[in-house]
């Protein structure tokens, strides 16, 4: 499966990272079919290792919440459960930008595809990529583990009389920072190797873009002789004269991308432009530098 990171600049150094999955011939979507409960037990008997049957498990329970918070997105005005609906709305939108950005890398992803503003230097996109994914590991690991650490505490609250509101979102926070966990584990694999920019020569692609691409030098040539077959970088680089022309980089360099901009943007690149505004807005805890 191929994955395709959208970056460029929001705000002065402060960067917005979209991802968008794009499907493979050659990867399967066993997972995603994986909705109902007879079906996870017949793909459970049949799963070969530990972490494909939690991944298929994980899969049903979040689909199954992401169906019961639709149902309460449906409650009457005024109700319990729309005020439970509108208070967890106002947490939602106070999360990371990057964990939605993490979460969009899905595991069985062998390449990605990094689509940047042309005037912008391709060793620095990615080593910001990289940055951003080392800093993901850590972020998110340390509170995950700050949420498992809580649901013994919040567990203890199911004897008062009232649903355990508590023990649900720790639940939440703690499967929503493992899956990050994971998305950032993986993109930091993918564009972290031995291999430096500077030896991958740009080539136009289909679209009129720019595609970086690996020559024949001699680290390709170590690592095919190594593994014996044609080595294939996991990660190609697309500076986009279109992106260009529409955030224009200098200028954000004085001030901030402004709504109509990155309205633009996230119909020509297909992104979610709410996402985008929090790059822009919200109080980065992940990357203080940026």
């Amino acid at each position: 499966m191929i994955t395709r990171v959208v970056v460029f600049p929001v705000l002065g150094r402060r960067w917005a990272f979209n991802a968008l999955p794009l499907a493979d011939t050659a990867a399967g979507t066993q997972h995603g079919e994986a909705v109902c409960l007879k079906q996870v037990w017949r793909r459970l008997r049949n799963a070969k290792s530990l972490g494909d049957r939690f991944e298929l498990v994980s899969h049903y329970v979040s689909h199954k919440m992401h169906e019961k918070w639709i149902a309460l997105d449906k409650a009457p005005v005024g109700s319990i459960r729309s005020r439970v609906h509108s208070v967890g709305n106002k947490l939602l939108a106070r999360l990371e930008p990057s964990e939605s950005f993490f979460k969009s890398v899905p595991k069985d992803a062998n390449k990605v595809e990094i689509i940047f503003p042309s005037s912008i230097s391709p060793r620095l996109v990615r080593r910001r990529v990289r940055h951003v994914a080392i800093c993901g590991i850590l972020f998110h690991r340390r509170y995950m583990y700050g949420s498992i650490a809580l649901l013994p505490f919040t567990a203890l609250l199911g004897v008062l009389p009232f649903p355990n509101i508590p023990l649900f979102w720790n639940l939440f926070r703690a499967h929503a920072h493992w899956r990050a966990l994971q998305g950032s584990r993986k993109l930091l694999l993918l564009v972290a190797d031995d291999g430096e920019s500077s030896g991958f020569p740009l080539t136009e692609s289909d679209d009129g873009d720019m595609q970086m691409e690996p020559d024949n030098g001699n680290s390709v040539d170590e690592k095919s002789k190594n593994t014996g077959k044609g080595y294939q970088c996991p990660w190609v680089l697309l500076p986009s004269e279109k992106l260009e022309r529409l955030v224009t980089p200098v200028d954000v360099k004085c001030k901030a991308i402004n709504d109509a901009t990155i309205d633009v943007v996230s119909h020509e690149f297909n992104l979610d432009s709410t996402q985008i505004l929090k790059w822009r807005d919200h109080k980065l805890s992940l990357i203080r530098a940026q």
